[in-house]
């Protein structure tokens, strides 16, 4: 079957007057541990300015009280967490099933870590979460050990590695994917409910039958945490309905051209993932004029 390239632009509808938060998605975000409370904070507040209805980030116990400070527009929940501060999933296990009850969507990975219930986490919602599922950094690293599951899939999975998450994914080196991008993210997207975005410079998005190129974004945006924004921007467009590539495709232009704004107002060198959060706004009223 021939690839077929997407080069439109999907888009949003117009809110009606009559909006209330209930119409545009309830977004679940898991992320964060020691030292990595940032991570969660990036995404969650990345899923509000991409119009999510209602955002609700669960971290580990530690440091959900840090998660809370950055943003008081979501909601945090805490999980139990180890000596390490990262999140113990056994004992986390039933508040994430009732926390998943209210979710539309579920966004997972940034800053994780790499504890071995990590792992666990990973292949109970492969296998058993039924919401679609954006799956992201420290997530991505779990998904290495065990890319078996991907054969699983009963709903949606979007990942969303860099070339280094991606060649562990499939045992290649960075310098192969790179070298060939397109293909083999079309390769590894052919299992069904999978869609692929392979991050960089002309971020590919696909889901094994359709391709899209990014042509937005900016070498300021290789910064830290600028991966965990676009985790959240993708999963408050799933909340909004758009089916799960079109949410891939929609999200990688609009975190390229957030990028672009805020290079723009600071520049490559200065600018941080914090810009991209602030910058979003400005780019998703661009696309409703344009």
């Amino acid at each position: 079957m021939a690839l077929e390239r997407i080069e439109t632009l999907p888009t949003l509808p117009r809110r009606p007057a009559d909006s209330h938060k209930g119409l545009y998605g309830s977004v679940l975000v898991l992320a964060g541990g020691r030292g990595m409370a940032g991570a969660a904070a990036l995404a969650g507040a990345a899923a509000l300015r991409s119009g999510a209805g209602l955002v609700r980030v669960a971290s580990p116990a530690e440091v959900q009280p840090t998660v809370a400070s950055f943003e008081p527009s979501y909601m945090t929940y805490p999980l139990e967490n180890d000596e390490h501060g990262a999140l113990r999933f056994e004992p986390a296990r039933q508040a994430l099933s009732t926390l998943l009850e209210a979710a539309d969507v579920l966004a997972i990975g940034p800053g994780l870590g790499r504890a071995g219930s990590i792992r666990e986490l990973v292949r109970w919602v492969v296998e058993s979460v039924e919401v679609p599922t954006v799956l992201d950094a420290d997530a991505l690293n779990a998904l290495a050990e065990q890319t078996d599951i991907l054969s699983k899939l009963r709903r949606p999975l979007i990942i969303t590695p860099h070339p280094g998450e991606f060649a562990r994914l499939i045992g290649r080196s960075t310098a192969e994917i790179q070298g060939d991008r397109e293909t083999h993210a079309v390769a590894l997207a052919q299992a069904d409910h999978l869609i692929v975005v392979l991050k960089g410079a002309r971020t590919v998005v696909t889901d094994g039958r359709r391709v899209y190129v990014n042509t937005t974004g900016n070498p300021g945006m290789a910064t830290g945490g600028s991966g965990d924004v676009l985790t959240g921007v993708i999963a408050a467009l799933i909340g909004q309905k758009l089916p799960p590539f079109e949410a891939a495709q929609l999200g990688v232009h609009v975190h390229g051209l957030a990028g672009d704004i805020a290079r723009d107002q600071n520049g490559e060198i200065g600018m941080i993932a914090g810009d991209i959060v602030d910058s979003l706004p400005d780019a998703f009223e661009h696309l409703t004029q344009s």
